[in-house]
Order: C-alpha cells, then sequence, then structure tokens
C-alpha cells in the first residue's frame, strides 16, 4: 500500500514519534481547533497560575515595559510566537496605544482559526492597532522575518512556551532567533518560575480533567487527520514533576496491550500495558537558570519583571555586544 502519509508535517513526525522506542508526540501539534479551546479552559481555570501571574505582570508594570522596549528608539515592531487569544498582550497593545506609540503588531501561530480571531478582536478591541496576523510554525517563519534593520524588533514569546523545549532546543531556538536579529532588537520570553510541587502538580493535572483532554485530543487529532483508530478510553494522562530539574513532563499511558491502526501511514502500532506516549515537555526555572540560557545563547539580561509570589518571570533581553 502506497504510504501518503508523509505529505504533511504532521503526518511525518507523528510516524516518527510513534515508532520511535521511546514513543512520543510533538505539543506543537495540540493546538488544532478543538485543542486550542480546551487550552482556553486551562487558562481560565483557577489552578492555572501562570495566566494570572503574567495578566497581573501586565496590568501593574505595563508602563515600565513601555519604557524599556521604547528606550533608544520609540518605532518598533512587536512579533509574537505563539499568540493564541492575545488574552495577556492586549493589556499592552492597549496601553500602548493610549500612549501614543509608534508601533505594530504581527502575532504568529500555528492556529489559522486563533491568528483570524485574534485579528478580528483587535480590530474590534483595539481599534488603530496596525496588525499582521501569519499562520504557522514559527521555526518555519523566523528564517522570513523581514528584518528591516532601521525598526526596532521585540520578539514576544509569552506564557512560558519556551518551557516546552529542553535546554539543548532552547539554545537552538534562541541561537536561531540572533541570527535574524539587529543589534538594536529585543526578546521578551515569559518563563514559570519553581515553586510549590503542588502548586504545579494542580496546574497540570488539574481536577476539572481540561490538562487530560488536552493531551488525549492529540490521539484524536491523528484519527480524524490521519485515520487512526486510537481508544482514547484506552488511555489515561499521567504528569511527572522534578522539583531538582525543574523538568514537568506530560504522557499519555496506555492502559491496557493494544493496537492501533493510522491508515494513512500504513502503520500498525503496539501498546505494551503500561507503555508511555511523551507529549509534552514544562520546564520550570530559577533566576540562575535563566541567566545562563540568555548568557549561552548570546543575549544579555536588561530587566525581569516578576509578580508579586515571584511565580513568573517576563525578562527582557538584548543581544550581547
Amino acid at each position: 500500500m502506497e504510504q501518503i502519509t508523509i505529505q504533511t508535517d504532521f503526518a511525518k513526525d507523528t510516524l516518527e514519534g510513534l515508532s520511535s522506542r521511546a514513543k512520543y508526540l510533538s505539543s506543537k501539534y495540540f493546538y488544532d481547533e478543538r485543542g486550542s479551546k480546551i487550552f482556553q479552559d486551562i487558562m481560565h481555570m483557577p489552578e492555572y497560575y501562570l495566566t494570572d501571574c503574567e495578566l497581573e505582570i501586565f496590568n501593574t508594570q505595563k508602563q515600565g515595559i513601555y519604557n524599556e522596549f521604547a528606550r533608544q528608539q520609540a518605532h518598533f515592531e512587536l512579533i509574537e510566537l505563539g499568540a493564541g487569544d492575545g488574552l495577556k498582550t492586549k493589556i499592552l497593545l492597549s496601553h500602548f496605544l493610549n500612549y501614543k506609540a509608534d508601533f505594530k503588531y504581527t502575532p504568529i501561530d500555528i492556529s489559522e482559526e486563533a491568528v483570524k480571531n485574534l485579528v478580528t478582536d483587535l480590530e474590534n478591541e483595539v481599534p488603530g492597532l496596525h496588525v499582521n496576523g501569519q499562520i504557522g510554525d514559527y521555526f518555519d517563519l523566523i528564517d522570513d522575518f523581514n528584518f528591516n534593520g532601521h525598526i526596532k524588533k521585540i520578539i514576544l514569546f509569552l506564557g512560558s512556551n519556551i518551557g516546552n523545549f529542553n535546554e539543548q532546543k532552547s539554545l537552538d531556538f534562541f541561537n536561531q532567533l540572533r541570527t535574524v536579529l539587529n543589534p538594536q532588537d529585543q526578546v521578551f520570553i515569559g518563563f514559570d518560575m519553581k515553586k510549590d510541587p503542588d502548586v504545579i502538580m494542580k496546574a497540570y493535572n488539574d481536577p476539572h480533567g481540561h490538562t487530560a483532554a488536552f493531551n488525549l485530543n492529540l490521539l484524536r487529532r491523528i484519527n480524524d487527520e490521519l485515520d487512526a483508530d486510537f481508544e482514547t478510553k484506552n488511555f489515561k494522562h499521567q504528569e511527572v514533576y522534578d522539583p531538582q530539574t525543574g523538568a514537568a513532563k506530560s504522557y499519555l499511558v496506555s492502559q491496557i496491550k493494544q493496537k492501533v491502526i493510522i491508515r494513512n501511514l500504513n502503520q500498525t502500532i503496539w501498546f505494551k500495558a503500561g507503555e508511555r506516549i511523551f507529549t509534552e515537555m514544562s520546564q520550570k526555572y530559577d533566576l540562575n537558570m535563566i541567566n545562563d540560557l540568555a548568557t549561552k545563547s548570546g543575549f544579555s539580561i536588561v530587566r525581569n519583571f516578576s509578580d508579586r509570589r515571584q511565580y513568573f518571570v517576563n525578562s527582557l533581553w538584548n543581544l550581547k555586544s
């Protein structure tokens, strides 16, 4: 039978992940239409402290953030990687416009629906904003950025998205980013900080079942898009956190010995009872780890903005001179 699957990145990455000895699926594929809606539920649940922390930082320190963004050059462009619904970013955008700032906003997201909805929302909620939505994987789009050397670019990578990468992938990401930046450009990154493990576990293994549904939706997506026959009831979401390293990891665990047929891949995947599929890394940091990451990837920290509980940090970086 001819394999038709390698026509899409989703098919290729699914085949690679489920054929590996230690099975995995890429977390970037969480965000189809249904997954994006589930993530909105996650962001609004009380246990998911990350949203509230970053909202607090933006609400209470928006003027300080603007002062840093506009320092040395009043005209700038904000480019947000993985923009989602722009819930938190809208606080900054509205404040900057009210302050008569001279800037434009480019949100990038892999979800076409998310980008379209965000652009529509901004037209209604932040009239007068110059916005240019881009659809795609920001890893692929970074090299295509039109970095005009005369306009300062500020790359926004919020919500602890950087935590989805291990250290090497984080370094690779920032090294790739550094190659397209000009000396005056900056990056503004959200970092989730190490804290009480109970707080972290409640956020990533919530009692409402949203995080479990978010992970299981990956299997439903494979069923829908690659004609597979995953029985989601035969898998259970599992969260593991190591307070020493700060690594929170998500898995889907097969509850029985079973096989799954993925017709568009012409593959049969076998699972042992208890076998896990790794789905997501959610790295937590301390200030030393943030400084080390900046230094190793050729940046220097300009300023850290933190919430009152020190749960979260938005860190502004310059290229190291």
